[in-house]
């Protein structure tokens, strides 16, 4: 799979994209080439089939993919995603890039991704009951509360996890609330994990609105992307005072000069499945939301949509990724030469990583926060984790993204010298 949409066929695919990462982050840190060797390959990885039995009697083989890059600094973490371009490459890459995450915020996880090669819209209930529970059952093994964690990703959520963590617990002979995040409040969920990444983006580009000189009330944003992160982006930005002029989903894109009405937008969404027609709003196509006139660009959708190809159309001063890996290799330095800002994924969406970390915790201990308590702890996470990285950045004259990475490449591999090699 490519990261592209549209681009070049020359362009990188995001395991090309996170593995050049490292290469740059290792050559600034000075670290022995070794460790890129290290680093550059998981540490673990499972292709697994999954029979299926559909609703009509028919069987279908589907794929499916666990990846742990890192376990160093602590279980392996990361998302489970039903979608039908997964392919193991996808899932390397992410898995990588959640090590990076992980470390960048301090948690104590190592980087793991998982997937199905599944489009869900073309699946019932039941049957995406079955895929799930068939999956978790392959990759059982492998994961565990203090091995590999999964949670929601791109086409699963709340639901996919309560059942990984009941068909994971009834093979143990017991419940296992921490074997899974994102999770149902009915069976050990957190408060204020669903919008946890939201959040945190929005927290994270309220502070970089500010470091350019942009006052957050009144700037105006484009938000690529209405699901899971991006709706709840789009929410808190409005309630920042930032005016969302336009948004997208995968059946099209509006826009409004004066402002959406997020909250209108959002019932609208529920009562339609889509943006696609939300009164008073213009119909727009969906990559103009990417080239809009606007402060503020949150591409909150998939890896690579904005690359060689249209990286200079690109008019945000600055651009937060929601999503992971949105920015291509090469559409990174060119918006650096067109001055604009990019607020890097592995710190810009870790608020679900955090959140997932204070749902483990909780699960752990039996004993749950209430949602003002984790909203307060992951703002202050971000906003520091920010800060951290704008400092690193400004010293040694970085880019956020290598700023980022080699924060958390250098602690990654520092728990590597300190534990050592075994035999």
């Amino acid at each position: 799979m490519t990261a592209v949409l549209g681009a070049e066929a020359t362009e990188t695919t995001v395991l090309d994209d996170a593995r050049a990462q490292l290469s740059q982050a290792v050559e600034v840190l000075g670290l022995p080439s070794e460790v890129h060797a290290m680093l550059a390959a998981p540490r673990r990885e499972v292709s697994v089939s999954i029979p299926l039995r559909r609703d009509d009697g028919s069987v279908e083989v589907l794929r499916g993919y666990r990846v742990q890059h890192n376990y160093s600094r602590g279980p392996g973490k990361g998302g489970v995603r039903f979608d039908a371009r997964v392919d193991l490459d996808e899932v390397r890459a992410l898995a990588m890039w959640m090590t990076w995450k992980c470390a960048l915020l301090d948690v104590p996880y190592g980087g793991a991704k998982g997937g199905v090669r599944v489009d869900p819209r073309g699946y019932s209930t039941g049957e995406l009951e079955r895929i799930t529970r068939r999956y978790t059952s392959e990759i059982a093994p492998l994961i565990g509360p203090n091995h590999d964690i999964p949670a929601p990703d791109v086409g699963t959520d709340e639901q996919t996890m309560a059942w990984m963590m009941d068909t994971y617990s009834v093979g143990r002979g017991h419940t296992v609330l921490g074997v899974v995040t994102g999770k149902p409040i009915a069976v050990g969920g957190s408060l204020g994990r669903a919008s946890s990444t939201s959040r945190g983006v929005v927290a994270v580009a309220v502070e970089a609105l500010r470091h350019v000189g942009i006052a957050p009330e009144g700037a105006t944003a484009a938000v690529q992307g209405f699901g899971k992160v991006g709706r709840g982006a789009a929410r808190f930005l409005a309630r920042e005072g930032v005016r969302v002029v336009a948004v997208s989903d995968v059946n099209g894109a509006v826009h409004h000069a004066d402002g959406l009405d997020v909250a209108a937008l959002e019932a609208y969404v529920d009562a339609t499945g889509s943006v696609v027609g939300f009164p008073g709003s213009t119909p727009i196509e969906s990559e103009e939301v990417l080239t809009a006139y606007v402060d503020l660009l949150v591409p909150a959708a998939i890896e690579g949509v904005i690359h060689a190809g249209n990286a200079t159309s690109v008019r945000a001063r600055v651009v937060v990724e929601g999503a992971n890996g949105p920015v291509s290799t090469a559409a990174d330095q060119m918006l650096a030469d067109n001055g604009v800002l990019v607020v890097p994924d592995i710190l810009a969406n870790a608020g679900g990583v955090v959140v997932s970390y204070f749902e483990w915790v909780q699960a752990n201990q039996s004993y749950w926060w209430s949602e003002a308590e984790v909203d307060e702890r992951l703002v202050e996470r971000m906003t520091r984790a920010w800060h951290d990285v704008l400092a690193y950045a400004t010293e040694n004259q970085l880019s956020l993204r290598l700023a980022a990475t080699c924060m958390a490449v250098e602690r990654v591999y520092r728990a590597h010298e300190v534990r050592g090699l075994y035999p």
